[in-house]
């Protein structure tokens, strides 16, 4: 059972008067009756388990995107239910309206629409169904709740993906897809063609040359079938947020756009996300599954907080791939003393694969080194030099080992990376 505010609101209004006549017999009175219409409406209320709930939703969306899902309830009592539902949707799931009234005649359906807007990825669950339905004289109800359980995939935003056209226009100007060749260690014979001014006499083909009038030079274009193998951090550190956003998006950010733009150019790409143990991977996936399965693989892992054991990264990666491969490593490279642990595991990945390894920088770091007009904001600066002192320390080791570093703001970093993926193409060092 259950009393509503008018209940309330109806007993106080009668007391008042009742306790100011200061006849105890009127106030037990008037809190019988009180009573009395308090049964009589319960009694008349439609039960609340009397209903038939089946809920429609969409399997999954990207985070930012919104969708809406369908509550049908059908009254299969005989009396007409009065009263309100909610729909027990969690908190990030971004429900609106997580109530509403009812009205349904026996054997009618009502149906209700809950817009979602999740404000995080992973798994965005309803548990149950809480159906309240009140009397007629609106004092007092009954109250059930039916377990419904129901769930929505919210996948990784990947709003870099409006990066994408330019670098594979880039990247088809490197497959020499255009008047654009380049040569390089490593690269692939494409074709010979006429000598113009500027070319590089190094690659001028004697024999072609030897066999007709015309200077011939060979044209080159970037390897293809190459190994792509992605390392995403997932460890405490990727749970500190830069921005509106944590730093493990960032990276997925950072994976996704690069996993795209190296499947288009004919490279092979693994994905690993690892804390402790391997959260999560993606192997032997290609073409549109590849995307597919690495957002279905990034949307419900969470950061954990605790320290990623790096000794296990050589191994896995060795599991992956045995040939030479471009290993990136999204992280955060936030001290040296937080870093000993990755600077001990690089030497084994770099004596025999080529590094990249990737950080976001917070871009108020910054803003805050510049600003010093009293005396908390010198204080504030002196942190933040401190913070992108120790950055650059790290990086600086890290090159020292024979990797290669790329940082950025959470919107700078993931097109930063494809571009050093594209330059190393184009120095033929993939």
């Amino acid at each position: 059972m259950v009393v509503t505010g008018w209940f309330v609101l109806v007993v106080v209004l009668g007391v008042v008067p009742v306790v100011a006549t200061s006849s105890p017999w009127a106030l037990v009175g008037w809190l019988g009756l009180c009573l009395l219409l308090l049964v009589i409406d319960v009694v008349l209320a439609a039960s609340p388990r009397t209903v038939r709930l089946t809920r429609t939703l969409s399997s999954a969306i990207r985070l930012g995107e919104s969708t809406t899902a369908s509550l049908s309830i059908v009254n299969e009592g005989k009396r007409r239910i009065r009263g309100l539902a909610r729909d027990a949707w969690e908190p990030s799931a971004g429900a609106s309206p997580a109530r509403f009234r009812l009205a349904v005649a026996p054997g009618r359906r009502h149906g209700a629409t809950t817009a979602l807007v999740p404000f995080r990825r992973g798994e965005r669950r309803a548990s149950a169904v809480t159906i309240r339905t009140l009397g007629p004289l609106r004092l007092a109800g009954r109250q059930a709740t039916h377990p419904l359980p129901g769930s929505i995939r919210v996948l990784p935003r990947f709003s870099s993906r409006k990066h994408l056209p330019s670098r594979l226009a880039r990247l088809r100007e490197l497959d020499g897809r255009t008047s654009v060749m380049i040569r390089g260690q490593g690269t692939e014979f494409d074709s010979l063609r006429e000598y113009v001014r500027g070319d590089d006499i190094r690659s001028i083909d004697w024999r072609a040359t030897a066999r007709r009038t015309d200077l011939m030079v060979r044209t080159w274009r970037p390897e293809r079938d190459r190994r792509v193998v992605l390392i995403v951090d997932a460890g405490r550190t990727s749970a500190a947020r830069v921005g509106d956003e944590p730093r493990l998006d960032t990276a997925f950010e950072s994976a996704l756009l690069l996993g795209a733009l190296a499947s288009r150019a004919g490279d092979r790409v693994d994905l690993a996300i690892v804390d402790r143990r391997v959260r999560g991977r993606v192997q032997g996936a290609t073409g549109a599954d590849l995307l597919s399965s690495m957002v279905t693989t990034m949307a419900p892992i969470d950061p954990e907080l605790v320290e990623t054991d790096w000794a296990l990264v050589p191994g896995l990666v060795r599991s992956i791939s045995t040939q030479r491969s471009l290993v990136v490593i999204a992280t955060t490279l936030d001290s040296p003393g937080a870093a000993r642990a990755l600077l001990a595991a690089i030497p084994q990945l770099t004596a025999r694969h080529l590094v990249v390894v990737a950080s976001v920088v917070d871009p108020v770091l910054d803003e805050l080194a510049a600003t010093r007009t009293d005396r908390d904001e010198v204080y504030r600066a002196a942190a933040a030099e401190r913070a992108l002192l120790d950055v650059a320390r790290v990086s600086a080791a890290l090159r020292q080992l024979g990797a290669e570093v790329v940082t950025g703001s959470p919107a700078d970093l993931p097109p930063a990376l494809a571009d050093r993926y594209l330059a190393l193409k184009a120095a033929g060092r993939l």
